[in-house]
């Protein structure tokens, strides 16, 4: 079996576009917002969908409103993309919460856990 090919230029985008999110959304002056950080960018192999991950600093009700935040700035953020990443076609963003802290965390709980059992 071989493994994915490997599309540098794909690779520079994915880049470029997660470096021009992280600085746009953290000049966005929503109320909504929350302590946004962006985590990673994924292109779809034909280019034309990044998708956002982020995390989200707070209680459920401030990543509801991070979300809507997020999901109102999607076209200007796009427009940012279109100005600062030189491509043909400017993908269409998707904001999607990114799982991985929130199930490190549960991993960090029960290995400490475990270690507490151990140790009685």
């Amino acid at each position: 079996m071989t493994a994915p090919r490997s599309y540098p230029r794909a690779e520079r985008v994915r880049a470029a576009i997660k470096q021009v999110l992280a600085v746009e959304v953290e000049r966005l002056r929503d109320p909504g917002l929350g302590f946004v950080t962006i985590t990673d960018v994924t292109l779809t192999p034909d280019l034309h969908l990044a998708r956002a991950y982020y995390t989200v600093l707070g209680e459920p009700e401030v990543l509801a409103a991070t979300r809507d935040a997020l999901a109102r700035a999607s076209g200007h953020l796009r427009a940012s993309v279109a100005q600062q990443v030189r491509m043909r076609y400017v993908p269409a963003i998707e904001f999607i919460e990114d799982p991985v802290p929130e199930r490190a965390s549960r991993v960090d709980i029960i290995l400490a856990e475990l270690h507490r059992d151990q140790e009685d």
